[in-house]
Parts: C-alpha cells; sequence; structure tokens
C-alpha cells in the first residue's frame, strides 16, 4: 500500500512521528512524507521512508491554488493518508488528491476531509502515543522511541569541514522557537561554556544567532556560533557525532534524544511529562519536580511563551554548577 503522511511543521514534532512510520513501514506501507522545507531533512533521517514531497505552502493561509495544483500532481497515487497535524487546511491535500482513506485526530471541523477521525485526545498526552495512535495500534505506544540515523560518511564530511572529531566536542543548543519562557539564560550557558575543557558548539536557526552570540561573548575562548551558519541535516551530524548536547526543550533536543547522544535536557515553563527527551542517556532538569527547591514552582508548567509572572525562577534558577556536574558523568 502507498501511503501519503502529511507532516507537522516543527522539528520537534516531526521526530516525534517516527515510531508511527516505522510501525507503518513493519506492516508493509510504502511512505511518502509531504513536509515544509524547514523539517524536511528530519524525515530524510528516516530510513523508513521511500520519499519526501516538500511542500511549497507558506506558513498561515489556505493556499487554495497551491494546494489544489499539488493535489491533480499526487491524484492516483495513495491509497492512503494520515494526517498529522490537527489544522483544517493540512487535511485539504489528501482530499484534493482523491485518496480515499484519509486519518487524522477531528482537528478543526475536518467532517468530510477526512474519511477517519480519531476524537481529540484530552489535555496534553505524550507526543509519540498522540501519534502513533493514528496508525490503529494502541499498545506499547509510550514505550517507543524515535530514532534517526545518519550514514557514517555523511557525518565524517561534516567533521572535516568543521575541524572535528567524534566526541571532541559539545553542542549547546540555546534557543527555543516557542518563546523566552524556554529559553534557560544565555549567561548561564556561557557560564557553562566557560567551565568546559573541549570546545562548544552553539548550534540553531538564524532566529537563534543573537542569543548564541551572547552566549558566545560571554565564553569566547571555546565557544562557536554556528547558529544560522548551518543546514539542518549539517547540524544532525554534529549532534550526532557530539560528546554531549545540553539544550532546552526544543526541536534539536528532540534530534539529541533521536541520536541517542548523551545529553542534558532544561525545562521550565514546559513539562517533561508532555515532551521528554526519549532517550536512555539524557538526564532532565526541571525544578517543579525538585523537592529541595523553595518556595515551589506552583505556576509551572504555565506553557506560556513569556513568564507571566516576569520572575523566570523556573529556569533562572537552575544553576549551571548543577548542569556542569551531569555533563561530568558522560
Amino acid at each position: 500500500m502507498n501511503s501519503l503522511v502529511i507532516a507537522p511543521q516543527w522539528i520537534g514534532d516531526a521526530v516525534m512521528t517516527e515510531p508511527l512510520l516505522r510501525r507503518l513501514h513493519a506492516r508493509g506501507e510504502r511512505l511518502a512524507v509531504g513536509a515544509v522545507p524547514w523539517v524536511a531533512p528530519v524525515y530524510r533521517a528516516m530510513p523508513q521512508v521511500d520519499e519526501v514531497i516538500e511542500l511549497p505552502f507558506r506558513h498561515g493561509g489556505l493556499q487554495w491554488a497551491a494546494r489544489r495544483r499539488l493535489g491533480r500532481e499526487l491524484r492516483g497515487r495513495f491509497e492512503s493518508a494520515y494526517v498529522l497535524p490537527n489544522s483544517f487546511k493540512s487535511a485539504l491535500l489528501p482530499w484534493l488528491a482523491g485518496i480515499p482513506r484519509r486519518i487524522g485526530y477531528a482537528g478543526e471541523a475536518r467532517l468530510g476531509v477526512l474519511t477517519q477521525r480519531l476524537p481529540n485526545p484530552r489535555g496534553k498526552p505524550p507526543m509519540v502515543a498522540f501519534y502513533s495512535a493514528l496508525g490503529g495500534e494502541r499498545e506499547g505506544l509510550e514505550q517507543d522511541r524515535p530514532a534517526l540515523h545518519l550514514a557514517a560518511p555523511a557525518i565524517d564530511e561534516v567533521l572535516a569541514s568543521q575541524g572535528l572529531a567524534r566526541g571532541g566536542y559539545l553542542v549547546f543548543a540555546p534557543g527555543a522557537e516557542f518563546g523566552p519562557s524556554k529559553r534557560w539564560p544565555a549567561e548561564h550557558y556561557a557560564a557553562l561554556a566557560a567551565s568546559q575543557q573541549q570546545p562548544v558548539l552553539l548550534l540553531g536557526s538564524g532566529k537563534d544567532a543573537p542569543v548564541c552570540d551572547a552566549v558566545a561573548a560571554g565564553s569566547p575562548r571555546n565557544a562557536r556560533n554556528l547558529a544560522g551558519r548551518t543546514s539542518l541535516a549539517q547540524a544532525f551530524a554534529l549532534i550526532a557525532a557530539a560528546r554531549a548536547v545540553v539544550s532546552n526543550d526544543s526541536g534539536l533536543m528532540h534530534v539529541a534524544a533521536a541520536f541517542g547522544v548523551p545529553q542534558v535536557a532544561l525545562f521550565g515553563s514546559s513539562s517533561p511529562l508532555h515532551t521528554p527527551p526519549l532517550n536512555e542517556r539524557a538526564r532532565v532538569l526541571w525544578l517543579k519536580d525538585d523537592p529541595h527547591y523553595q518556595p515551589p514552582l506552583d505556576c509551572a508548567p504555565c506553557f506560556a511563551r513569556e513568564c507571566p509572572l516576569g520572575h523566570h525562577r523556573c529556569l533562572r534558577d537552575l544553576a549551571p554548577q548543577r548542569v556542569a556536574a551531569l555533563l561530568d558523568r558522560f
């Protein structure tokens, strides 16, 4: 069976879909993934994906003409479609392509554009289980760990271009697309970098360059800012070969987890109960569940873009020395 998968638009969410695609592939489905360009490299690192179709849609708006045109091009190619985002517009392409079986959550009033609609779950369920349920299986979903793969020559080529050796450096990812409330302070990242003997690479998108600049300025001896200066595929290679990764709750945190790299994940306004790094080598720091931290963080997790109370205690009070102690154990 040929199946089209409509991917989420965020890197972390895309990583969390890997167990679903692995299950679909294992039962004989040939998978093509429709993904926006900035997420497409995630699916190229999944061996079970046979084809990645880069979607030419801008963020926002229905873009009806573009979707109808691509729908005509895809007509007759697929028997099934899995629509992973919950938006109405994400379900339009499989409908316009005339794919007979179209599966997704009820989402935003998608009666008619989907043929099989799962009820929207309550609250914030673990994301891997949320996506894997679309495959029709219910048992063992929480045990699945996303996995990404890159060929060794591709990794070695990127390392050579940066003058690096496997395991000879650390990666820090100080950004977070969602907003400031998920970012450990730049001065804490700088202090942590200054305490390390190995060089530190700062990775992220172009939007993360200012915060990475601040980290590099605070630790000029060994922090190198590569935010916005690598492709996503190159960033994957640098993460896969790092000794360890330190990050906020972000897309690159999930990438590191999927490569099985030792990592320290820093949580504040969000919750590791909802989006944990699914990696046996991950260590999570979250003051919310620290019994020694006083006064308790009754405000967390708030899931807000900026701290509603203005104090940012959930991350500001997380000392660099605690992160350094975990790194020393790797």
